[in-house]
């Protein structure tokens, strides 16, 4: 069984929310009492799992000291989806798709920040190439603070053809790129959307890029020629979110 931790109150109140089976332990602060954590305490103990009243410097340490607000708990890896199920959830949509996109982003780092802006935009899912990229794995959940409960992650191994059919069943394909000609601000992207980022310093493949309907870039005022992936991705998923909201 490929268990990671997760700690903090939120991320522990996505696993209890979306994912309940996949929580085998809990640890808590012995010296901790409030309301929030009494109220995931009172949840966990009616799934059948008792936590463990630990000393606060286990659990730093557990939560490699980071903050833990007196919980951490112990789950199986969420499972990453299929180019059919891809298909299959696409095709039940009955709301706009929303997608994120990542070409050979092999980061976890990048990927866990990523899967947690796509959840506060509410995304649909991201989906990332098979080969050359960063999969689900502990860093990644420990980054995404239960985004990854919460976001499908679709590994596709010909990120080309499941661009071509995402286009047929009518969603628009915007890649970004620093030498495009239009910014992402100057654009309407209240329609079904599958944004495109690509791998660290390189960007998209040529092949990938020829399967963009579009390409947007982001205004940069400062001397650094590119943002970080996951704070591009950002800047685009909420621009693409804000003018959701608008319309």
């Amino acid at each position: 069984m490929n268990l990671t931790q997760l700690f903090g109150i939120h991320a522990v109140q996505a696993a209890l929310d979306y994912s309940p089976q996949k929580i085998r332990r809990a640890w808590i602060d012995s010296q901790r009492q409030d309301v929030r954590l009494k109220q995931v305490i009172d949840d966990l103990i009616k799934l059948g799992i008792n936590p463990e009243k630990t000393e606060r410097k286990k659990l730093e340490k557990m939560a490699d000291g980071k903050n833990h607000q007196g919980i951490v708990v112990a789950v199986e890896l969420p499972a990453m989806r299929s180019e059919d199920q891809l298909k299959h959830d696409v095709e039940a949509l009955t709301s706009t798709p929303f997608y994120l996109v990542l070409d050979q982003v092999q980061d976890p780092h990048n990927l866990g920040a990523c899967l947690r802006t796509a959840d506060a935009v509410g995304a649909h899912g991201v989906i990332v190439t098979k080969d050359n990229a960063a999969g689900i794995t502990p860093t990644v959940c420990k980054v995404a603070s239960g985004a990854a409960e919460t976001v499908p992650v679709y590994q596709v191994t010909n990120l080309a053809r499941v661009l071509r059919w995402l286009k047929e069943q009518n969603i628009w394909i915007m890649g970004a790129a620093g030498e495009a000609e239009q910014t992402v601000f100057q654009m309407k992207l209240d329609m079904p959307l599958a944004v495109v980022m690509g791998t660290e310093g390189t960007g998209m493949r040529h092949l990938t890029r020829q399967h963009c309907d579009f390409l947007v870039k982001i205004p940069m005022a400062g001397q650094v020629e590119s943002l970080n992936v996951s704070v591009a991705a950002g800047v685009l998923l909420y621009e693409v979110f804000r003018q959701k909201l608008l319309a």
